[in-house]
């Protein structure tokens, strides 16, 4: 029995350490769309997008503390974040202003179904702290989620 809680620990770091991978890397891009919005929304995408920006950035450090909090490794580097995240790149400097909305928001949508799914790894490690955080970031996720569909309506 001990092994298969052990086990379920081990899964639950991995996909911790997975959702740190997401956060930086959902922060790196919604503090370039912010820096590089442009149009007739200017300001208002740049307030959002860089309000958006902090509330990810906030959620990296209690995320990595989780994992330490587990006695286990954070990720080490931006070359193993890339690895473990699911939001992929986006280099570009010139896109429009509804196509970097739609693009946050299908991240953002990534980074929820990432949470849910991790309910039940909480539930088999009996790990009942982590699970109560995945509540809080399941809804600032949706909350993100929810100005950005409500943008392109």
């Amino acid at each position: 029995m001990a092994d298969a809680k052990n086990n379920s620990k081990a899964a639950l770091v991995s996909e911790l350490n997975g959702l740190l991978a997401d956060h930086f890397a959902l922060f790196i891009k919604t503090k370039n769309f912010h820096w590089h919005v442009k149009g007739p929304r200017f300001h208002d995408l740049h307030l959002l997008f860089d309000t958006q920006a902090l509330e990810v950035r906030d959620q990296i450090d209690l995320i990595a503390e989780r994992v330490r909090k587990l006695d286990a490794d954070t990720l080490t580097s931006i070359g193993t974040m890339g690895k473990h995240t699911k939001i992929k790149d986006q280099d570009s400097t010139t896109l429009a202003a509804e196509d970097m909305i739609a693009e946050l928001l299908a991240d953002n949508e990534t980074v929820i179904k990432r949470l849910k799914s991790m309910k039940e790894l909480t539930e088999e490690a009996g790990d009942n702290a982590t699970d109560g955080l995945l509540d809080d970031w399941t809804d600032m996720a949706e909350q993100r989620a929810w100005f950005l569909r409500s943008l392109l309506a």
